[in-house]
């Protein structure tokens, strides 16, 4: 049986936050890392061009890299494209959808936040997520696109914009019974300690990197073992992105060659 790596995939960089999951489920597999950051934001774009982008930018990438599994580290892009892509790919294909079970689970008070962009939060599947695990909770919605340009700058090296963050923030405080918040967008949890520190009391956050680990765990077979820096693809060179990239284990990108 031939090895290969786990292809981890998001719109930018918020799929970081799942490879520091992987790296601890998985700490001896090799991993890439593609972004398709010459379209980002994701969640801005329409939903039938962004199936073909997907599909697309993720074929090419699993070309490329000889990987045996794909996390689709985006939530975006799991809520269009993860049934095309199972279609078209033989390899597995982990998706990654907005933690709502366990938001459900954890809020003592029934009332939990739902972070996430515009798309995320509007998209009939995230809707259908409430209804069959949390139709008994009180669920705010708060599209936060903003929150996906902070996290991208602060990956590059530069300090987010603190009041940007507050302002993304600011509707999930009306009620203080809310307890909880689901981070449901892969870039949120990198900024994790500026979203506390601008919280006005303590909550719980939740995303879902552990559970696209453990699942990826599950279904990865024949990987390759970890040796150095991972290679990285990306489809538009950022010098920017290089620091950002290397604190997490992966070596300056390469521009991935798309038909």
């Amino acid at each position: 049986m031939s090895s290969g790596p786990i292809l981890v995939f998001d719109s930018g960089v918020g799929g970081l936050s799942v490879v520091k999951a992987l790296r601890d489920h998985l700490p001896g597999a090799a991993l890439v890392y593609t972004c398709d950051n010459a379209m980002l934001p994701y969640g801005l774009r329409e939903d039938e061009w962004l199936v073909g982008r997907i599909l697309r930018v993720c074929e090419a990438a699993v070309t490329a890299s000889h990987c045996v599994t794909l996390v689709v580290a985006c939530n975006t892009a799991s809520t269009l494209a993860l049934d095309a892509l199972r279609e078209r790919l033989t390899i597995p294909v982990v998706g990654t959808v907005p933690a709502i079970k366990p938001g459900a689970a954890l809020s003592l008070s029934g009332h939990f936040g739902l972070l996430a962009t515009r798309a995320t939060v509007s998209r009939p599947y995230t809707l259908g997520l409430i209804e069959a695990f949390a139709a008994d909770c009180h669920v705010t919605r708060v599209a936060a696109d903003a929150l996906v340009r902070e996290a991208e700058r602060w990956l590059a090296g530069e300090p987010p914009d603190l009041e940007v963050i507050r302002q993304a923030l600011a509707p999930l405080w009306a009620d203080p019974a809310l307890d909880t918040v689901v981070l449901g967008c892969t870039h949120f949890p990198l900024l994790r300690d500026f979203l506390v520190a601008s919280a006005p009391r303590t909550i719980q956050w939740i995303d879902s990197s552990d559970a696209i680990a453990r699942r990826t765990a599950q279904v990865a077979i024949g990987v390759a073992p970890h040796q150095g820096p991972g290679e990285s693809l990306v489809t538009a060179i950022d010098p920017r992105m290089n620091a950002g990239l290397a604190r997490f284990g992966f070596a300056p990108p390469h521009l991935l060659a798309l038909d």
